[in-house]
């Protein structure tokens, strides 16, 4: 059902964004075609201004020459007044008018039909709405338990977990004032920022590496270069290729110092990653030109940086023993992810009347199939009854070494004979006893 809600909705989408590119290209034409009709408009009308200037400097000419005729009678060439008639208006030729009123046109029409096909590009729009109303729930109501935050504790809890959040982010003063606003105790203030204090470390690293800036990377990793070392991590060596490469790409200025900065820190590298370390110096060929059109043009990519960076991340992380993402990106991922399901579960349970057995108790009624990144504990499963263990049917481990979950214990046993289900051994079912993952 999700995967053909999601094709709907991608079905209607890629109608927009199909008719996005057509309209593009449509419009891109007739925007050229209108400004090559306003280009020959501006010519007309430069010829027919340059047309009007001509004639009324011959007519003025003309004027002067008769102002200082020869039969004027007081002989000495003195005008004592011309009257002269005004030059009538210069009107444009036929052809001129025209070709105005054909480009006029032709632009009329181009804008209307740009119009026209923008004004049809609304309803394909819409038809994306209504198709993510038409195959997703908007009302998530039924699969809330409001009585959960009605609790202190489990309140308390939430604020915490939305403060350390924020610490994680770098957001001391929002989270201060988040631990005011809901009167949290000293206590458990304390404990929101000695928890993160590490992380907000990491956090802010991690964006400088976005931001192609490497000085607090390279000091932490020489910090716990020992310890990166013992678990084998690959983060400090690429921390130094990556600033190794940013000093090349600077050009024939940074040579001196690109080969000092490889001469000092990739020599104890050089057994590992001998071979890696001579490629990165043959980029010396190539600083002439730039790296822009070379095989270490890679390095120059945010890509690179991108996953320098979340490879940092995960590994201080695992080093300092502290999870990468927050307990409350945790629990609203997992979330979304289960959401679809118990919705469709939800609908089912209402349609057969069965809604009894949501008993609103900490364990759901239907199986979430969720991400490896999501899983933080051993899960146990009873082979016979296929159920999860829970407290309140926890994990049993019989004398032959076989496990089962408390109530299949005692739905296969016999007053205190029980016949394990693997194995022909007959045993005392009392002997069981309960085990820990």
């Amino acid at each position: 059902m999700d995967n053909e809600a999601c094709a709907s909705v991608e079905k209607e989408l890629d109608r927009v964004v199909t008719k996005l590119e057509q309209l593009h290209e449509n419009s891109a034409a007739e925007i050229g075609d209108i400004a090559s009709l306003m280009s020959e408009l501006v010519n007309v009308l430069g010829n027919a201004e340059q047309m009007v200037v001509t004639t009324l400097n011959t007519g003025t000419q003309i004027n002067a020459t008769n102002t200082s005729s020869t039969d004027d009678p007081m002989g000495d060439g003195i005008n004592m007044q011309v009257e002269t008639e005004p030059s009538a208006p210069q009107r444009l030729t036929d052809r001129q008018m025209e070709i105005i009123r054909e480009a006029i046109s032709k632009c009329n029409e181009r804008v209307q039909k740009l119009s026209t096909e923008h004004r049809e590009l609304h309803g394909s729009v819409s038809k994306i709405g209504k198709a993510i109303d038409r195959n997703y729930s908007s009302d998530f109501s039924s699969t809330m338990r409001v009585d959960a935050l009605q609790d202190e504790d489990n309140l308390m809890l939430l604020n915490k977990a939305i403060a350390k959040h924020y610490c994680r982010q770098g957001m001391d003063e929002v989270a201060r004032t988040l631990i005011k606003e809901c009167k949290m105790s000293d206590d458990h203030a304390q404990d929101v920022f000695d928890s993160e204090r590490e992380f907000a470390e990491i956090y802010s690293i991690w964006n400088q590496i976005q931001k192609r800036e490497l000085g607090d990377a390279l000091d932490w990793a020489v910090r716990h270069s020992s310890q990166l070392l013992e678990r084998h991590s690959l983060i400090e060596f690429r921390l130094h290729r990556m600033r190794f490469m940013q000093l090349v790409s600077y050009g024939l200025k940074s040579q001196n110092e690109a080969i000092l900065y490889a001469r000092t820190n990739f020599q104890k590298f050089a057994v590992r990653y001998e071979h890696e370390i001579a490629n990165l110096m043959a980029s010396f060929i190539y600083l002439p030109g730039g790296l822009e059109n070379t095989p270490y043009k890679i390095f120059l990519s945010q890509d690179m940086w991108t996953e320098l960076s979340f490879t940092f991340l995960k590994d201080a992380c695992q080093l300092l023993g502290i999870s990468k993402n927050s307990a409350l990106s945790v629990v609203v991922n997992a979330g979304c992810t289960a959401l679809p399901a118990l919705l469709n579960i939800k609908q089912v349970m209402q349609s057969r009347q069965v809604l009894g057995m949501w008993n609103g108790c900490d364990e759901l009624p239907i199986e979430i199939d969720l991400q490896p990144e999501f899983r933080f504990h051993s899960i146990f499963a009873c082979p016979i009854l296929r159920q999860q263990t829970t407290e309140d049917n926890p994990p049993k481990k019989l004398t032959c070494g076989h496990v089962i979950s408390n109530d299949a214990l005692h739905k296969l046993s016999n007053g205190h004979i029980l016949k394990c289900p693997y194995c022909p051994v007959e045993q005392n079912a009392e002997e069981a006893v309960r085990i820990y993952f």
